[in-house]
């Protein structure tokens, strides 16, 4: 099968064409551009480079969150209008599981956890925790959480592995024990949400492409002000 990978939940967005799972060419979106302007050209880059036709490309793997909400929206979208102008089947792939994936060969042993971070601004982070299987892949072992950092730093076991963009500003700050796996490891990447793609699909996991929409950090600014408006009676 052969699929096309969007990840860009955060400013260093990429895209990448698998063979089921099997890499073929992964590209980094222009980090000078948006991704609402970098996007387009390195799809089209790609599919150039490895030699495929758009309508060649049978499953379109796309980050849907936690993340930013520029990011998420033109990643899911523009997945959502390739997928359907060629008759593609579409996948939304989670940014957590995605990173805690990058995982498989520094946590090595089964059962093993990881701990998922990433900034949600505000003094806040996303956090999840996932349990390392028999194959190798990871599995949530809790569910996905928005706290106050302080809150999270404070609850981590002092052996805890810790992985994630959210390190970036609080790796300092981690109490004595816990374990960070190395930076190459704490952002998403296109070519691993195209194999958990790869995976997903496997196992028969199917995704309605009109039900595709990201997953924010929060609730925007604009619909916060707008429930905390104050109604005249």
């Amino acid at each position: 099968m052969r699929i096309l990978a969007l990840e860009t939940t955060d400013k260093t967005g990429g895209v990448a064409a698998l063979d089921d799972s099997n890499l073929l060419l992964e590209l980094t979106l222009d980090q000078s551009q948006r991704s609402a302007q970098s996007l387009a050209p390195g799809m089209r880059q790609l599919l150039e480079n490895v030699g495929w036709q758009t309508a060649q490309v049978e499953l379109v793997a796309v980050s849907i969150g936690p993340g930013s909400f520029t990011g998420l929206r033109v990643g899911v979208t523009a997945a959502k209008v390739f997928a359907y102008a060629i008759g593609a089947e579409a996948l939304g792939i989670d940014t957590l599981e995605t990173i805690a994936a990058n995982a498989g060969d520094a946590v090595v042993r089964p059962g093993s956890t990881v701990s998922v971070v990433m900034d949600a601004q505000r003094g806040e982070v996303v956090v999840q925790s996932f349990a390392r299987r028999t194959d190798g892949w990871f599995e949530p072992a809790g569910p996905q959480e928005l706290l106050d950092a302080d809150a999270w730093l404070a609850r981590l076991a002092s052996d805890a592995i810790v992985t994630g963009p959210g390190l970036l500003r609080l790796a300092d700050r981690l109490p004595q024990g816990v374990v960070a796996l190395d930076q190459e490891l704490w952002r998403p990447r296109a070519a691993m949400v195209g194999r958990l793609a790869a995976r997903h699909y496997a196992e028969g996991r199917r995704d309605d492409l009109w039900k595709l929409v990201p997953r924010y950090y929060r609730r925007s600014a604009a619909e916060e002000k707008w429930d905390a408006r104050v109604t005249p009676t």
